[in-house]
């Protein structure tokens, strides 16, 4: 069997995560028909079936179960590939850092002032993402480095915590709930979040694929309104006192942490520093 291509593993993992060739073909902007060929020969040079065809439904097989997994690693990598020797041949390299914005303590600039000093130090470009865009930039070479919450769980990382803070809960000043100095996530039971999860879980519930991605701007306007209650750190609400929210401890409610990630199998003489710089100030 020869060598299976970027093209079809590509293919494979639309229609395995859509369970539907219609819809995967629309995602590929293609035409069914020869999605539906890719995959059966795809089939046949693999000698098992990948997919458990109905005309109702779509399902994978555990041959199928097994390749999705692989495959999304090994696409990863490809990408990771791409992107990393695209920075590495421009005329000035540059380290790139993932970050949700304001989302670093007050960290960063700190950071970037200490690494600068530092003689294997390259240029910083920072990428900021909304709210699970770190994990995915790392993974596909298109961030160097990631400061982002903990706790992260990916065996292709390494992960250093550099800083743990409460968190609070960003309220409408004209919530009833406003009125009192401190509260339980059962006061917050029938409350809703920015990506639609329900308060009492503390937000660590994963949240539904149709989750809205907002940013800071449409998320104070939706507290402020009283749609929804946000969790969020103590060093994000010192940047953004508005009149109209209150910010209120919730005292079962676990504490932020401040993670730095970087690929584990990073060599980047420029990332080891960023990260012994990061590690160094952390404390402090």
């Amino acid at each position: 069997m020869s060598d299976l291509e970027v093209r079809q593993l590509r293919y494979f993992v639309a229609v395995a995560e859509e369970l539907h060739f219609g819809r995967a073909a629309e995602r590929l902007a293609m035409a069914q028909p020869p999605l539906s060929r890719a995959i059966r020969e795809l089939e046949r040079r693999l000698g098992v079936p990948l997919f458990e065809r109905t005309t109702r439904q779509v399902t994978l097989t555990p041959a199928g179960e097994v390749l999705l997994r692989d495959a999304r690693t090994a696409l990863d990598a490809v990408s990771a590939a791409e992107h990393r020797a695209r920075n590495a041949g421009r005329p000035r390299p540059a380290l790139r850092v993932a970050l949700k914005a304001d989302y670093d303590a007050g960290l960063l600039p700190q950071i970037i002032s200490r690494y600068a000093r530092e003689p294997a130090a390259l240029p910083v470009e920072v990428s900021l993402g909304g709210r699970g865009d770190q994990l995915p930039a790392l993974r596909e070479g298109r961030a160097d480095v990631a400061l982002l919450p903990g706790p992260v769980e990916d065996a292709t990382l390494d992960v250093e915590p550099l800083l743990t803070e409460p968190r609070l809960v960003a309220l409408a000043v004209g919530d009833p709930l406003a009125a009192r100095s401190g509260l339980m996530l059962a006061d917050l039971a029938d409350r809703f979040l920015p990506d639609g999860t329900l308060a009492k879980s503390g937000g660590l519930e994963a949240p539904p694929p149709d989750a809205p991605k907002r940013d800071l701007a449409q998320i104070f306007s939706l507290v402020e309104l009283g749609e929804i209650v946000w969790f969020t750190p103590v060093s994000v609400t010192r940047l953004h006192a508005r009149p109209g929210i209150a910010y209120r401890p919730v005292l079962d409610l676990s504490p932020s942490t401040l993670v730095l990630a970087w690929p584990r199998d990073s060599r980047s003489p420029a990332v080891a520093a960023f990260v012994r710089v990061a590690t160094e100030l952390a404390p402090r």
